[in-house]
């Protein structure tokens, strides 16, 4: 286990890493324009971004009615798993060409773009936080 600078260390992590999965799929979705039948896909970690806030700063769940299960067999609730997962969906409402791919290059530019803005301000965010540690740091130090 490492060194834990804040409590919002690890969630800003987490974010970083769901921004790098949302960089890789607008990539993938930019590469596949002239795919045939090629469907642009896109991440939603919101959700699993506010369950990990939740948890990590003890912030009171909400009671939830629990599903009966009334045989083994039968599925569980989609709402018992998952939750900590980013959400993988198809960007869809955009006119799908004659081929039936529906990558609008200028939706993926501009998206790809804000994802890219909002990777650099949590890595900047990260960077203060550290900064702020290692002045603390060495401040203690001079008072030995």
């Amino acid at each position: 286990m490492g060194l834990e600078i804040s409590q919002a260390h690890s969630l800003m992590a987490k974010a970083l890493d769901h921004r790098a999965a949302r960089q890789d799929l607008i990539a993938g979705n930019i590469a596949n324009e002239d795919t045939p039948f090629y469907r642009p896909r896109d991440i939603r970690f919101e959700e699993a971004l506010t369950a990990e806030s939740k948890k990590i700063f003890n912030e009171p769940k909400v009671p939830r009615l629990q599903l009966a299960q009334t045989n083994g067999a039968h599925f569980s609730s989609a709402l018992d798993k998952g939750h900590d997962q980013a959400k993988l969906f198809y960007r869809d409402g955009h006119l799908a060409r004659n081929d039936g791919n529906s990558v609008d290059l200028d939706v993926e530019t501009t998206e790809m773009t804000k994802n890219a803005m909002m990777f650099q301000a949590i890595t900047a965010a990260l960077k203060k936080e550290a900064a702020i540690f290692k002045a603390v740091l060495q401040a203690s130090e001079r008072t030995q």
